[in-house]
């Protein structure tokens, strides 16, 4: 059964990077959402479709989680939880720091997750006890267990009203401390960077499912630790994400409660 999800969820995520690869840099129809710069394209759209129907070929009875047709509820005990592209402003943009995420929950706790990024040909997978790969390389996460010499990534909610803490204090006293903290427009990015050990840890708040089901748990198979704000076990359900190699985990709380 295993082979089957997981050869349907990178049959999934290589359709839907068709899409991406056809229209990137090209004309198509962008809209606001709920604030002017959260963004969503034709281009999300038509690779939802083409990710959701491959996956209701093989498997007509599973639930999804979408982001831009919401739920699809069944009573079964997978839950497909798809982004048809995070960093769609970058996508909009010709920038090429963007990708389609798919995780695949098995009773409430993620099984297998991809994240693809087809320009620059890099495709994160992991299976929950297996490891994280990138390429069909093994991925672990960087040895760096100090903070002040640490390399960081975050992002920022267009949706400020909906937040209860202001990002932008706890921004400034990772700067302050003179850390480099980089901004690249993609959750799942971000966290497979950390898992690659390209970064030593990331945060943001008020991420949606979609955009961390699959780079949560590639973190977690390349050695790393995901966490709430609170240091508490974590639930992509949450709008607090913490994800670093673990070795600067509590260094980065201690920062962020301040």
């Amino acid at each position: 059964m295993n082979e089957l999800l997981k050869n349907t969820l990178l049959r999934a995520i290589h359709a839907g990077a068709e899409i991406l690869r056809h229209y990137f840099e090209g004309t198509f129809e962008v809209h606001s959402k709920d604030t002017l710069n959260n963004l969503v394209t034709e281009v999300d759209k038509k690779s939802e479709d083409a990710i959701i129907d491959l996956i209701r070929s093989e498997f007509p009875e599973h639930f999804i989680l979408s982001e831009e047709v919401g739920e699809m509820s069944t009573a079964s005990n997978y839950k497909w939880i798809i982004d048809p592209i995070d960093g769609t402003v970058n996508f909009a943009h010709g920038i090429p720091i963007c990708c389609i995420s798919i995780g695949l929950e098995q009773d409430g706790q993620m099984l297998m997750g991809a994240v693809f990024n087809p320009f620059m040909n890099e495709l994160f997978f992991a299976e929950k006890g297996k490891g994280a790969f990138l390429n069909n390389r093994k991925l672990s996460v960087s040895s760096n267990d100090q903070l002040e010499s640490a390399c960081l990534v975050t992002g920022f909610p267009y949706k400020w009203a909906q937040i209860e803490i202001d990002p932008i204090p706890v921004f400034e006293r990772f700067i302050r401390k003179g850390l480099p903290v980089r901004r690249l427009g993609s959750a799942a990015i971000d966290l497979c960077w950390v898992a690659a050990g390209r970064f030593d840890g990331f945060w943001e708040y008020n991420l949606n499912p979609w955009d961390i089901a699959a780079g949560y748990l590639i973190i977690e198979e390349a050695g790393g630790r995901v966490s709430n704000f609170g240091g508490e076990p974590y639930s992509v359900y949450h709008k607090e994400t913490l994800a670093t190699n673990g070795k600067i985990h509590e260094q980065m709380l201690e920062v962020i409660r301040q």
